[in-house]
């Protein structure tokens, strides 16, 4: 089982679950949107078995993590997650852990990678493809229509979904981003209670709105979005695991991007899985990230 914690850097009080707490090596996995830390508790459990401390912190307006302040802008832009997850290892120590994501937990610790090439020893990102934070991107006819639910938040109506209905709407996702019958009610239920958070819609609506121009950034995030734009390339060892029957982002949108890293790059697609391979495939992704990271 493990352990709740929490830390406090400058800006957030940071909850996290912790397993195997006396490990020789550290691993950090990210949730994403809509989600979790405990989507990573199977993958989790593999990798504090194979030695590992393992840490799972919630993003900022999920589940127990909070603002320290009133006054801070409740932004979402992506770079804002890669400072968090540098600050999060600082407050720990934590020096060069492997650093996984899936979503937006993938653009987090890529971002981490970006701001800091000494961040991580490994980066491996699920369900995201490198190199597709920015505004003015390509994307095809089909991934456009995946992300109806983008162009929808930017629209008043969306706003209030977000913050009137947000379990009906999240729980769209979760029906239609992977094959059916993939998860269990207390596996969605569990996932929801973080969505309670009082600045979930904030941060999930600024999010949204200004990845694509829709919305000003955070000032203080002004330097690191520079440096992140374009995206700058990664000599860490990278996997990128992608379920070819995503319906969120197309596998396609993480295809290509060798050209990005000048360290070992490996992609892998896993067959008949959709959005959450964490918790759609946990013993393949576990294989898939130990294997990587002991080659």
């Amino acid at each position: 089982m493990p352990h709740h914690a929490t830390v406090t850097t400058s800006t957030l009080e940071i909850g996290y679950l912790e397993w195997n707490a006396q490990g020789e090596r550290t691993a950090i996995l990210i949730h994403g949107w809509p989600d979790s830390p405990e989507g990573w508790s199977d993958v989790a459990e593999r990798l504090a078995q194979a030695g590992y401390r393992v840490l799972c912190p919630a993003l900022r307006g999920f589940g127990p993590t909070r603002f320290r302040y009133a006054e801070t802008p409740r932004s979402g832009q992506l770079a804002s997650l890669g400072r968090d997850l540098l600050a999060f290892m600082a407050a720990l120590g934590l020096q060069h852990p492997i650093l996984v994501g899936h979503d937006w937990g993938a653009r987090a610790v890529a971002n981490a990678c970006g701001l800091d090439p000494a961040a991580g020893s490994h980066l491996i990102m699920l369900s995201v493809g490198y190199g597709t934070n920015d505004p003015q991107q390509p994307i095809s006819l089909t991934q456009a229509r995946n992300y109806w639910y983008h162009w929808y938040m930017a629209t008043p109506r969306g706003a209030l979904t977000v913050e009137q209905d947000r379990h009906a709407f999240t729980r769209m996702m979760w029906d239609s981003w992977s094959p059916a019958g993939w998860y269990q009610e207390k596996d969605f239920a569990t996932a929801a209670a973080a969505f309670d958070n009082p600045d979930w819609a904030s941060v999930v609506l600024h999010s949204y709105r200004h990845r694509w121009g829709f919305a000003a950034g955070d000032p203080a995030y002004g330097e690191d979005e520079a440096r992140l734009t374009p995206a700058p390339r990664l000599a860490v060892p990278t996997l990128v695991l992608h379920g070819d029957a995503d319906a969120c982002n197309h596998p396609d949108s993480s295809a290509g991007k060798d050209d990005f890293f000048t360290g070992p790059y490996h992609r892998q697609l896993l067959e008949g899985v959709g959005h959450f391979p964490h918790r759609e495939a946990p013993e393949q992704v576990a294989a898939a990230i130990l294997t990587f990271v002991q080659r």
